[in-house]
């Protein structure tokens, strides 16, 4: 039975479903380690409608039941979704994280990371660089959708590793033949890491090459409008948003409003922005179940949030060292509430970009699509037991 989320969807504009669940707002909320869990998650859902996943979680962490781990994948009740992506390199492990997730019955939607850039991630041969390995990646997908059952199983990948080993079409193909309920590109590779324009047209392939599964589109959905325009352009089934979202969790108000064709969007004030800064605090202390630890976890989104609006140097700086509640509302009380939305300058890039450069990868890794004597045996051990990257 297809269960229905967020109703309103954009005349013109198609329900995005996955698996059993019809989603009439297209649009899908990027794992982001450190940043996307359960109070971010609440956050952005109190704006507009989607799905919302999980910070990216290691599958060895999850089969060893790390205490940090646990918690990453926790819920909050009124998650009508819950969404988890797991990261791996061992087809063993990661079928047994998915086991692990459907008989304990702790996700409606599990994600795999094929698409995450960072050096710590790849040089293991996970993440943008294990789709390469062809072999390897059929074996993680089809494990993990046979072991997932009903849940839907959906992927996440990059181009491939460099413009000169793409991967994205040949992994397009395995996901959709192992049955998974969805497939998003984000149109980069792991060299270019979050550097230059995503490669739009790259998404367009995608879709056409893979026709019986959704394809959703990843990269530079900055504005309720890049959502339509990504959809158009591309004729993709729905949009993937990550950056876009730090220190703007409206954008999800303003992608919900595009595609129903409205043309209100968020346009806050300073004072307006102060609340969401202020809310986001209070779901991280509750979160935390420690206000210590929640109001630190805040000091990151503090730039983000205030970019391109008058606010001093020093407050912006006494708030990036923010320890407690009170504080911030004492600080948060200097600011010019009725300040308007500075436009351009709140809007665009944020989060670091990088520059393009050489990934990290396992020795001898490109040197063959198939997995050599020595990658094979140090595979098993290759799994990262700590989450996010």
């Amino acid at each position: 039975m297809t269960q229905q989320i967020r109703a309103g969807a954009a005349s013109g504009v198609a329900p995005l479903r996955i698996g059993p669940f019809e989603l009439t707002t297209p649009v899908v909320l990027a794992p982001m380690a450190g940043i996307t869990n359960a109070a971010f998650r609440r956050l952005c859902r109190e704006y507009g409608g989607g799905l919302y996943v999980s910070e990216m979680i290691t599958s060895r962490a999850l089969v060893e039941r790390n205490a940090v781990t646990m918690r990453l994948i926790e819920h909050h009740e009124s998650e009508e979704i819950r969404s988890i992506q797991l990261y791996g390199v061992d087809p063993v492990t990661v079928r047994e994280a998915v086991t692990m997730l459907v008989a304990e019955g702790r996700a409606d939607h599990i994600d795999l990371n094929f698409g995450c850039p960072v050096p710590k991630v790849t040089r293991k041969g996970g993440g943008a660089a294990l789709p390469w390995k062809t072999t390897l990646f059929r074996q993680i997908v089809e494990g993990a959708a046979k072991a997932a059952g009903d849940v839907p199983l959906t992927v996440k990948m990059r181009m491939g590793i460099d413009a000169d080993h793409l991967t994205y079409l040949d992994a397009g193909r395995i996901a959709e033949d192992a049955g998974v309920a969805s497939i998003a590109l984000h149109g980069r590779t792991a060299a270019q890491h979050y550097s230059g324009q995503a490669q739009w047209d790259a998404i367009g392939d995608l879709k056409q090459h893979v026709t019986s599964v959704p394809v959703l589109g990843n990269g530079d959905i900055w504005s309720g409008e890049d959502g339509v325009r990504m959809m158009r352009e591309t004729g993709c089934d729905g949009v993937v948003v990550g950056r876009g979202c730090l220190g703007r969790p409206w954008l999800f108000g303003d992608l919900e409003a595009a595609f129903r064709g409205e043309e209100h969007r968020n346009r806050p004030t300073l004072g307006m922005v102060a609340q969401a800064l202020r809310r986001h605090a209070e779901l991280l202390v509750e979160f935390f179940e420690d206000e210590d630890r929640g109001c630190r976890d805040i000091r990151k989104h503090v730039a983000w949030y205030f970019k391109g609006y008058p606010v001093g140097g020093e407050v912006r700086a006494a708030l990036a060292r923010v320890e407690s509640l009170a504080q911030m509302e004492e600080l948060l009380g200097e600011l010019d509430a009725g300040a308007a939305y500075p436009g351009a300058d709140a809007e665009g890039p944020r989060g670091r970009a990088g520059t393009p450069k050489r990934p990290a990868l396992p020795d001898a890794w490109l040197e063959s699509r198939e997995l050599n004597e020595r990658q094979r045996a140090d595979i098993s051990a290759a799994e990262l037991s700590n989450s996010g990257g």
